[in-house]
């Protein structure tokens, strides 16, 4: 892989990551109700599905995805109902919270990390995505593997710069409101919740049409 090759997948991942999706939202409304830190276990769990998507896609495991669409969709409206269930129960919690309450401490490191695997896990078709983009970029006349290992790596490196930035400036915003506007951060978080289901709600409709 050339150095101009290289440089044209970063400002295409780049490009593509300016637009957030249903993690973003997910880090963004965690980071607001349980602080930045715990949040990054979010987004370890959105980059572990990340990697196992990019690893399916390089095994050569989009084809069955595709061929199973039933499955597929199944998965997807999992996904879906899991976000709305969380966002409701987030606005209805949203008035028990107290200003200097500390939210941290009503989800798990280990919930936060499952809801960001679960949230990239309902979309499949990131390993149809992988395994339509990284072809791309790989030269056939050099090692496939180690390119593709190149590619995830720096796209899990830029996945993790845009998920960091939302949850540090969600934090950042947090911590400076105060009383009242605590209840009005806990029901945002709730909003980007379930905005986060509407869009995938929306990739699964256009993929079924």
């Amino acid at each position: 892989m050339s150095l101009d090759i290289w440089l044209i997948y970063i400002a295409t991942v780049f490009l593509f990551m300016i637009t957030p999706g249903p993690s973003h939202l997910l880090m963004l409304s965690n980071s607001m109700t349980h602080g930045y830190k715990r949040s990054l276990a979010t987004a370890a769990g959105d980059l572990s599905a990340n990697a196992l998507q990019m690893l399916a896609a390089g095994l050569g495991l989009a084809a069955i995805l595709v061929a199973s669409q039933d499955a597929m969709t199944i998965i997807k409206w999992l996904g879906v109902s899991y976000l709305v269930w969380m966002g409701v129960k987030m606005w209805r919690q949203a008035d028990t919270v107290k200003s200097g309450q500390k939210a941290a401490g009503s989800a798990s490191l280990k919930v936060l990390w499952a809801q960001g695997f679960i949230t990239s896990a309902a979309n499949p078709k990131a390993v149809v995505f992988f395994a339509a983009l990284f072809p791309q970029f790989i030269d056939p006349n050099h090692a496939f593997w180690p390119q593709f290992l190149i590619l995830s790596i720096c796209y899990i490196i830029i996945d993790a710069l845009f998920l960091n930035f939302y949850g540090a400036s969600a934090s950042w915003l947090s911590r400076r409101l105060k009383g009242h506007a605590k209840v009005l951060i806990h029901k945002i978080g709730a909003v980007f919740l379930v905005g986060a289901a509407i869009i995938l709600s929306m990739k699964t409709l256009r993929d079924s049409a």
